[in-house]
């Protein structure tokens, strides 16, 4: 017997409960593992679909589109959706929703972690004590600290916002740089410059990214652009990896214009960009003792993934219902 119900697809593992709600209003099919369906077993089970979940593995473009004729709503449990085509969706009418407040705060608590691992020569002193070699009490890594360095933020949106609060406390000199948030449009508490993007980039001792990738902040930090920076400026990046281009990363941080990158993204995840690396710099790896990286750990808080995935869930019985969804892009029009 056929179902009633309109069927919804989810990519990739969510919790029990996500899927108990989305079972009231929904049939539902569900990858069970904690690995990502390739786009063709997407395809397979959307093909009749008239919702998506969606994760920032996936992919949807104007083919995926035009193969899955029913799809009414494609609800994002994410908030950058560079890999996937708006413009496409907006024009089958076909919702897409995000969720957009909800990782500002993880990605920014990560962010500070990235900061003090190279800040403070974490992972060396790590290794230095797993090396057996560490006799006691005497220090043997220098670094520069936070305290009294100038540390500027590319981008105060959300994410940027998210981190100021949590860098107060190292008593650092904060600025940023954002044309579109004025200082006005900030807590009056809190004691950090606007300036603009060259000021940003001569003067941080350390840099930290915080914005989307678009086609004008694709490879925004180059060869050009790091020429211009602080010499020694450690750089962070939590954003989108293909805001930055590695190889330039690497080769500033081989004659030391960088000391340091830290990064939580990669070029080689940016799905839309089909001349993408396929693998992170080699070189970055290899810089044991400059660089930190983390596995896109930004949202990665267990009750913040439940959150996301339910607000998502949301969007999608909103949509299947003719609402309005409330995390929506764009509006349709009849």
């Amino acid at each position: 017997m056929t179902s009633s119900l309109p069927k919804v697809v989810v990519t990739h593992w969510v919790h029990p409960e996500i899927l108990d709600f989305l079972g009231q209003h929904c049939e539902v099919v569900a990858n069970p593992t904690r690995e990502s369906w390739t786009k063709a077993e997407i395809l397979r089970q959307a093909e009749d679909a008239d919702g998506l979940m969606v994760f920032m593995p996936d992919s949807i473009d104007q083919d995926f589109l035009e193969a899955c004729p029913k799809l009414k709503v494609i609800a994002g449990a994410l908030r950058g959706y560079d890999n996937f085509d708006i413009a496409a969706c907006r024009e089958r009418k076909v919702w897409f929703t995000i969720v957009p407040d909800l990782l500002a705060a993880p990605t920014a608590e990560l962010t500070v972690g990235l900061l003090l691992n190279l800040a403070r020569c974490l992972p060396d002193g790590d290794a230095v004590i797993r090396s057996g070699k560490f006799a006691g009490w005497r220090p043997i890594l220098f670094s520069q600290g936070l305290a009294n360095k100038t540390i500027g933020i590319l981008g105060m949106g959300k994410l940027g916002q998210a981190l100021v609060p949590r860098l107060e406390g190292f008593e650092a000199k904060l600025q940023y740089c954002d044309p579109q948030v004025p200082p006005t449009q900030l807590s009056p508490q809190w004691n950090i410059r606007a300036v603009n993007f060259e000021t940003l980039i001569q003067t941080s001792d350390y840099l930290v990214l915080m914005v989307p990738l678009q086609p004008e902040t694709y490879h925004l930090i180059d060869h050009a652009v790091i020429a211009s920076m602080k010499t020694g400026c450690v750089l962070i990046n939590p954003c989108r990896g293909s805001v930055v281009d590695e190889v330039d990363v690497a080769d500033a941080l081989e004659c030391r214009q960088l000391s340091g990158y830290a990064a939580d993204v990669y070029e080689m995840e940016d799905w839309a960009i089909s001349s993408r690396p396929m693998h992170i710099e080699p070189r970055l790896l290899e810089m044991r003792n400059r660089t930190f990286f983390t596995p896109h750990l930004g949202s990665a808080v267990e009750s913040v993934r439940f959150d996301i995935a339910m607000e998502a869930a949301e969007n999608l019985v909103q949509a299947l219902q003719g609402k309005i969804p409330q995390g929506y892009l764009f509006k349709l029009k009849n």
